[in-house]
């Protein structure tokens, strides 16, 4: 082969392969895509309760309460994840469920439960 038939075939190649690499392999679903969105704002949620109630614990001096509130919970969220808003109840239910689960019973003070 010379010359101009590999550069031939390597453009033939390049072009079969931006054929294949831009075809979905499954058309996208709105449902599906909701639902994702869901699953990640439940996550960011939950993640932004915990980073709050680690920054607490981090503000807490020796022998005080920790005081987690849902604004810290809000506000990591709206800082960190980008939520632009975040109802007070489903911010006070991830920082409840968290706090349940992290052991904050002992050392910590919440208005989540109000």
């Amino acid at each position: 082969m010379t010359g101009l038939g590999f550069v031939a075939l390597g453009m033939v190649l390049i072009a079969a392969g931006a054929v294949w690499k831009g075809r979905a392999l499954r058309p996208l679903s709105r449902k599906r895509a909701r639902a994702a969105l869901a699953r990640d704002y439940r996550r960011h949620l939950l993640r932004s309760a915990d980073m709050a109630i680690s920054a607490a614990r981090r503000r807490a001096d020796r022998g005080e309460p920790v005081i987690v509130r849902i604004d810290d919970v809000i506000g990591i969220a709206s800082q960190h994840f980008g939520h632009t808003y975040v109802p007070r109840e489903q911010a006070a239910a991830a920082l409840r469920q968290r706090y349940k689960a992290g052991g904050c019973r002992a050392d910590c003070i919440t208005d989540a439960f109000d």
